[in-house]
């Protein structure tokens, strides 16, 4: 008789963490990006935690500017082999010194810094948690 009872609480902890699972999984729609912006991190949509880094990839040949919560990140980190910005939150950063728990707002804008203009730009928001 225990072991029923064994097997009974093994099997509703089983169906719990798949249905756990089912409710925190991501929707599975995938991110279209607007060329030349080849990836972004965190994705639109994304729970992070608050050591997050933004990364934005965008073809080479384009330069950025990027905005976080309206405030102008004038400090990323950019390599123009890869087309690759990169930016975290720091305490000398004049605005923003923290990634604060909620959402947060990105905004891209890109142009290309040789031969014909090529503008665009691209928003979104992830949550802090």
């Amino acid at each position: 008789m225990p072991y029923r009872l064994i097997y009974t609480g093994l099997a509703l902890v089983a169906v719990a963490a798949i249905a756990l699972g089912v409710a925190l999984s991501p929707d599975g729609k995938a991110v279209v990006l607007p060329a030349p912006l080849e990836s972004v991190s965190p994705q639109p949509g994304d729970l992070v935690p608050p050591q997050a880094i933004l990364e934005i990839d965008l073809e080479v040949g384009y330069e950025a500017q990027i905005t976080v919560d309206g405030w102008p990140i004038a400090d990323a980190q950019f390599v123009e082999a890869t087309g690759v910005y990169r930016w975290s939150p720091s305490p000398t950063h004049p605005t923003i010194s923290e990634w604060a728990p909620g959402e947060h707002t990105v905004n891209v804008v890109w142009n290309t810094y040789t031969g014909l203009p090529d503008t665009g730009s691209f928003e979104w928001t992830f949550r802090v948690g």
